[in-house]
């Protein structure tokens, strides 16, 4: 017999069982919900249902059976019933109280080594709940509109999508690395399973509470939590009068295909991209026009069109806040214009990812995965 809560089963598990099974007709014990959440003062991501039926389906295991009892000898019961000849642990679960009492019934207690299957990566359940899988974001056309200042002048869209976390990106970059570590501190390494407008609006003001003096644009939190390519419809307030989200898995293929993220530098800590500004009615309607132009260019996957409305959406950004462009990305940008469809800057720029639209690999660039479901 061997006991455990086997919840988010991996390798590391099934070669445990494996070991234990070649000592007879293995019977697994599950800590069930109720004893896992008294245990860890949480509740399991899986049930014990589910749970169950994972493990009956290995071919080594004989039997698995939810433990009846409670706390750390919870299976006792099981161990009065079914008599083992054999109760097995691996070292992260001995203890003498157990050895003790498994002892004390006349069944030989065994410890074994935690250790891979063949040239497997050693796994536990606690080092995969840290596996960070909150998404990033990357905005596409229309940045600044959820800004009042900005789209009180013209209603109109940002567009951006949300990226699943392949890659570690820079911080500091306009990837939306601090609107991350704000979902990761309120919920840990994954999103909750709960409305998205929510969510997106507790994170949105957890970055902006009362006093604040320069508000952290919605875009960020919104393009975090919701899957997919999205439109968020801005009419002059912090937050948009509509949210439209894309799924058709030919758009996201259309876009993620071309799709290039070229690092620059990090944006410096001093930096201030409103130190510098010109926003005027024209440039904010020319702002929206772009993103306008963008989406439709989506929809109908025209490569061109889409590439050009993304440049002129950066274009009409740097018009109005000139800061956002360095000597770096300026170089960036002309290096690869010839042989790419569009370009624009990820966040207030500074510094940060160059994203180019292109028909063709860019060199030194990224490729993105666009997160489609939760």
């Amino acid at each position: 017999m061997v006991s455990g809560c086997f919840d988010l089963l991996h390798s590391g598990h099934v070669a445990f069982m494996e070991e234990a099974a070649r000592l007879g007709e293995l019977h697994v014990c599950l800590g069930s919900d109720r004893t896992v959440l008294g245990l860890k003062g949480r509740p399991p991501v899986n049930s014990e249902v589910e749970r169950q039926y994972l493990i009956k389906a290995l071919a080594c295991v004989h039997e698995a059976h939810i433990s009846t009892g409670s706390g750390l000898l919870d299976f006792l019961p099981e161990v009065e019933s079914l008599k083992p000849d054999i109760f097995f642990v691996n070292a992260d679960g001995d203890s003498q109280l157990k050895r003790e009492t498994i002892e004390a019934r006349g069944i030989e207690y065994r410890v074994a080594e935690r250790k891979p299957h063949g040239d497997l990566v050693a796994r536990s359940t606690t080092a995969l709940r840290q596996v960070q899988v909150v998404p990033y974001r990357v905005d596409l056309a229309g940045g600044w509109l959820d800004q009042p200042f900005v789209g009180k002048h013209a209603a109109g869209p940002v567009l951006n999508c949300s990226l699943e976390p392949q890659v570690e990106y820079e911080t500091r970059s306009g990837m939306a690395s601090s609107t991350r570590r704000t979902a990761i501190s309120l919920w840990g390494p994954k999103l909750p399973a709960q409305d998205r407008e929510l969510l997106a609006r507790m994170i949105f003001a957890f970055e902006n509470p009362p006093g604040t003096v320069d508000v952290a644009g919605s875009q960020d939190a919104i393009g975090i939590v919701y899957p997919g390519i999205n439109k968020l419809n801005y009419n002059g307030q912090y937050w948009p009068e509509s949210i439209e989200t894309m799924h058709d898995p030919d758009v996201i293929d259309f876009l993620q295909d071309r799709l290039y993220l070229h690092f620059t530098s990090a944006r410096p800590g001093a930096f201030e991209v409103l130190a510098e500004r010109n926003v005027t009615p024209a440039g904010a309607k020319r702002l929206a026009e772009a993103a306008e132009a963008a989406w439709v260019a989506l929809l109908a996957k025209d490569a061109e069109a889409f590439g050009a409305a993304m440049t002129e959406s950066y274009d009409a950004q740097i018009a109005m806040f000139p800061l956002m462009v360095t000597p770096d990305i300026a170089e960036t940008i002309a290096r690869n214009a010839s042989t790419t469809l569009g370009h624009k800057i990820t966040g207030a720029g500074g510094g940060g990812y160059v994203v180019f639209f292109s028909e063709t690999p860019v060199e030194g660039a990224k490729r993105v995965r666009i997160r489609t479901e939760d």
